[in-house]
């Protein structure tokens, strides 16, 4: 009994140290990986606290500066009306967001609960939508929208980004979980569609629509391609156009450090609203793909 005990105590033994082993490689890798991801962010708030000359007096890039300025904060609002873009950016984003729940909550109900003819095919079809090329659409979009005069206006910049197919499937996979017993009993009980929806299902998905507002939120913040194509008018420019006029006619070729400072002005809202949510887009996402 003594010889398997100490067998015992060596296997064991030798089972924890390469548990140990492969955990210590993991986490070397895992922050290894993770120094990759930050250090452009690192450097491009580095570079913005450098004054232009000693930016450009480094003929071998420093990791730290011992003099930080926000002076480039100060030449990034006065070079370009940043401001102007930030309040732009926000009316945007903001009625964009309401504008597309109001939409993905009623079009999502209707494809999880309510019955009506040609409801899987017409559902079908609006999942195919989503293997048309995002070009076709912007260009689709771009003439609808000139056609209609309504280039350099805010409608022209909210109305093409008002749905979203995968957010209205996203959005009708975790309404479906919800029993439809439930749904059955509250019309029994006199309850109509829209008080079930309101009282019942959205406060059930609250995750899932929280998910949805702040991918949404990311992603009218971040948008570039279609307010570059559809407004030259700088009174309704984002701050997407707004890194570009710094390039193009303001300091962004010369001045590099105030060029990041604009950056880093423009990322820090995204970067702080994802840090305090972080939790709350990957329980949608989970609770939006998982059914039974």
């Amino acid at each position: 009994m003594t010889d398997l005990s100490r067998d015992y105590t060596k296997i064991e033994q030798a089972a924890r140290t390469r548990k140990k082993i492969v955990h210590t490689v993991i986490y070397i890798f895992l922050v290894f990986w993770a120094l990759m991801v930050l250090f452009p962010f690192y450097w491009m708030i580095l570079s913005s606290l450098k004054s232009y000359s000693a930016y450009n007096g480094e003929y071998i890039p420093k990791f730290f500066t011992l003099s930080p300025t926000l002076e480039n904060y100060v030449n990034a609002f006065n070079a370009v009306p940043l401001a102007k873009y930030f309040s732009n950016t926000l009316i945007f984003t903001l009625a964009t967001t309401a504008i597309m729940l109001v939409v993905i909550i009623l079009a999502a109900y209707a494809f999880a609960k309510l019955d009506f003819p040609g409801k899987n095919i017409t559902f079908t079809l609006f999942l195919a939508l989503m293997m048309i090329p995002n070009e076709l659409v912007i260009i689709t979009n771009f003439v609808t929208i000139t056609n209609l005069d309504l280039r350099n206006t805010f409608t022209g910049l909210i109305l093409p980004s008002i749905t979203s197919v995968f957010y209205i499937y996203l959005l009708k996979e975790n309404f479906a979980q919800v029993p439809d017993e439930l749904y059955k009993a509250a019309k029994v009980d006199g309850c109509s569609d829209m008080k079930f929806l309101l009282k019942v299902m959205v406060p059930i998905c609250r995750p899932t629509l929280v998910t949805v507002v702040i991918l949404k939120v990311i992603e009218c913040w971040n948008s570039y391609v279609w307010p570059r194509l559809i407004t030259d008018d700088a009174n309704y420019f984002l701050v997407s156009n707004g890194i570009q006029e710094i390039r193009e006619n303001g300091f962004g070729r010369d001045n590099i450090p105030a060029m990041m400072a604009a950056v880093v002005v423009i990322s820090v809202p995204l970067i702080i609203l994802f840090l305090i949510f972080h939790k709350k887009i990957m329980e949608g996402v989970s609770r939006g793909g998982t059914k039974g």
